[in-house]
């Protein structure tokens, strides 16, 4: 393959690319944008802080059901039709989120949304990994992952500017619209993804889900990525009323301090996958986590703070951990066996989503909120953010030098005809790429 990196990828390659990354900033872009509303939530529906945390994990938990019930026949339809499925049902849900009157209302719609987007990341990983070498997926998760800065730069400042003026509910409706967009323009241009259905299984749906649970290797690396959604879910939802009760900002500064941020953390997504991929994803990782761990203590503690100060802030906090997120995600695509992609990346996605609800539901237990609104026991909440990646730099150590062994083994060992090729090669470049970061 050329090193140019112009020369990377085919023109058919770099459509799916950016169609995952929109596809991604729809779906992260209606969970993200609870965090910004979370202040004006609280207010027009009249809702506690430990309330709004159940609107928050209602969405995970349920993602992470959908994705435990659809594993087992994951790995038996066309990704296209099965993408399709479930993104017509999140903009079902997103629009009745547009609808809400009330909490409950609101919390209804939250679990159907969740039900269907929480799929759709794990079958978008799962697309990657079919699609795209090992050798180049650092890249193509940095610039999927954009989408996590973009709805930042792009999605949430203009939420904020109409929930403003026009009220809570036009952020939803604008989701849902540029949503219904996006998914005819998928399902008239997409190919399908059908190349895994060559590994046939005589196992049952149920027998399938429950082989992929019980491979060790497999629960390790969903207990590890579990840890890493955890901390995002624990820290956002209260991230608006932090900055505006206990750091002085107004409403008027949240969108320019989130705009500010976003457009620092899409320059560092793709820099953090060619980066991943140059000098290994766990190095990489590393590295991230180290930066993250440092900025997170500093940000939780933050007092009355001047905005300039407030987005430098948050740029280098969520540049430590765009910084670690996308090696972690294109290392987590080397776990599974091929013919077991699906059913591990929704069983993954599953228990990232319940791990962040139950992470969501713990921060509210552990933040108060003052008469003034002010969010007590921030700083705890930052502490027990910071005990997870430190754990996470050794679950994530273990799970590069497994990767590392069993591409090591596999090049020495006969494997099956129907996926010699295509896994053998992987393997290989699993090795190769870690060989050049040891180097």
């Amino acid at each position: 393959m050329a090193t140019n990196e112009k020369h990377l990828f085919t023109g058919y390659q770099k459509f799916m690319i950016a169609i995952l990354a929109i596809l991604q900033f729809t779906v992260i872009l209606d969970f993200m944008v609870l965090s910004p509303l979370g202040v004006i939530l609280m207010k027009s529906l009249d809702i506690t802080a430990s309330k709004f945390s159940v609107v928050v994990s209602a969405y995970a938990f349920s993602a992470g059901a959908s994705g435990l019930l659809a594993a087992g026949f994951a790995d038996r339809f066309d990704r296209k039709k099965l993408l399709m499925f479930f993104y017509t049902g999140f903009i079902l849900g997103t629009v009745l989120c547009a609808v809400a009157t009330d909490f409950n209302f609101l919390l209804i719609a939250r679990i159907i949304t969740g039900i269907f987007g929480g799929v759709i990341g794990s079958i978008s990983f799962a697309i990657i990994t079919d699609l795209f070498k090992m050798e180049v997926r650092g890249r193509v998760m940095g610039y999927v992952q954009m989408s996590f800065s973009a709805s930042q730069v792009l999605g949430i400042p203009i939420g904020l500017l109409l929930a403003n003026k026009f009220g809570w509910h036009s952020c939803f409706w604008m989701i849902a619209g540029f949503s219904a967009v996006m998914g005819v323009v998928m399902l008239i241009k997409m190919k399908p993804v059908n190349d895994h259905l060559k590994f046939k299984s005589e196992k049952s749906a149920g027998q399938h889900l429950i082989a992929t649970l019980s491979n060790k290797r497999y629960l390790f690396g969903f207990l590890t990525m579990s840890l890493l959604a955890s901390g995002g879910f624990m820290l956002m939802p209260f991230g608006s009323a932090f900055c505006t009760h206990n750091m002085g900002l107004t409403l008027d500064q949240l969108p320019m301090l989130y705009l500010v941020t976003g457009v620092f953390s899409i320059m560092v997504g793709p820099l953090s996958g060619k980066f991943s991929d140059k000098f290994g994803k766990y190095n990489m990782f590393l590295y991230g986590s180290l930066a993250a761990i440092v900025m997170v203590v500093i940000y939780t503690n933050l007092s009355i703070t001047p905005f300039w100060l407030a987005s430098v802030v948050s740029v280098l906090l969520f540049a430590a951990i765009t910084a670690r997120m996308i090696p972690a995600s294109a290392l987590m695509t080397a776990i599974p066996d091929p013919k077991d992609r699906g059913s591990y990346m929704s069983i993954n996605s599953a228990m990232m989503q319940i791990s962040g609800g139950a992470a969501s539901v713990l921060a509210g237990q552990i933040v108060g909120q003052t008469s003034t609104g002010m969010i007590e026991h921030y700083d705890t909440l930052g502490y027990v953010v910071v005990g997870t990646m430190a754990v996470m730099i050794w679950m994530m150590f273990y799970i590069n030098k497994t990767i590392n062994a069993r591409a090591k083994t596999a090049l020495n060992t006969p494997q099956p005809a129907e996926v010699r090729e295509e896994y053998i090669q992987e393997l290989a470049e699993t090795a190769q790429e870690s060989f050049r970061a040891m180097k």
